[in-house]
């Protein structure tokens, strides 16, 4: 972990998870190019790329953190990774007996812009959060305090039900409802709704949209695509 004028460098999945994503980005990003799912995005005002190049400062954003509060704690863990879910998470070397609460730049604060800004764009205030709403519940309920990391869900469980609702409030405008849903509706229902249980985790950093989170917010943003290929 890498600290530079009130930022902190650090992504706790593996490289090759990253790398992974990465090139999901690119197949995608590809698909727009010969038109594969550019009608539904066009038919909302919003250009194909605008959303790949959101999806790769999301992948961008995921490695940096912005500090905003530190919890005491009396032990730290000694484990360098954790596996939950199937997915292994690094941890950090703690520096000082305390978790650092962070808000993560490409799974918290990016996500929320581009929500709000389709929210406008669109109009489906109503129905963007009730799927929100229902997101907010589950996440709620599959997301676990896992010691050294901090809250962590199930990556591919939340965006599958974010798409499945966003098809029933609105066929036509399903992959905006499955983003908007499945990236807020995890971060306020498995992260914020989560920050008390931190205290006692023993994790050096524990990052709203970052750790356990982050995942699950990332293929929301896939799923969001996907449904835009197949309604297309």
């Amino acid at each position: 972990m890498i600290r530079k004028e009130g930022f902190m460098f650090f992504n706790p999945l593996t490289f090759l998870l990253m790398i992974f994503f990465f090139f999901i980005v690119l197949f995608f990003f590809l698909m727009a190019e010969v038109n594969l799912i550019a009608l539904v995005f066009a038919k909302i005002g919003i250009p194909p790329r605008a959303i790949f190049t959101s999806l790769f400062l999301i992948w961008i954003g995921s490695f940096i953190n912005i500090p905003i509060k530190k919890f005491p704690q009396e032990t730290m863990t000694t484990e360098r990774s954790v596996r939950f879910f199937g997915i292994r998470y690094r941890i950090p070397t703690a520096e000082n007996p305390e978790t650092v609460l962070a808000v993560n730049l490409g799974g918290a604060v990016i996500p929320c812009l581009l929500s709000f800004y389709l929210f406008f764009k669109t109009g489906l205030w109503m129905k963007g959060l009730a799927v929100t709403a229902i997101m907010v519940f589950v996440t709620h309920l599959l997301a676990k305090p896992v010691k050294g990391v901090g809250i962590a869900m199930p990556a591919f469980i939340p965006p599958i039900i974010a798409a499945v609702f966003s098809v029933i409030f609105s066929y036509d405008y399903a992959p905006v409802l499955a983003y908007i849903g499945g990236t807020l509706g995890t971060l306020i229902g498995a992260d914020i709704l989560n920050i008390s249980k931190i205290k006692n985790l023993g994790a050096p950093v524990a990052s709203i949209g970052g750790a356990g989170t982050f995942d699950g917010i990332f293929l929301s943003g896939i799923m969001a695509v996907l449904l835009a290929a197949i309604l297309t």
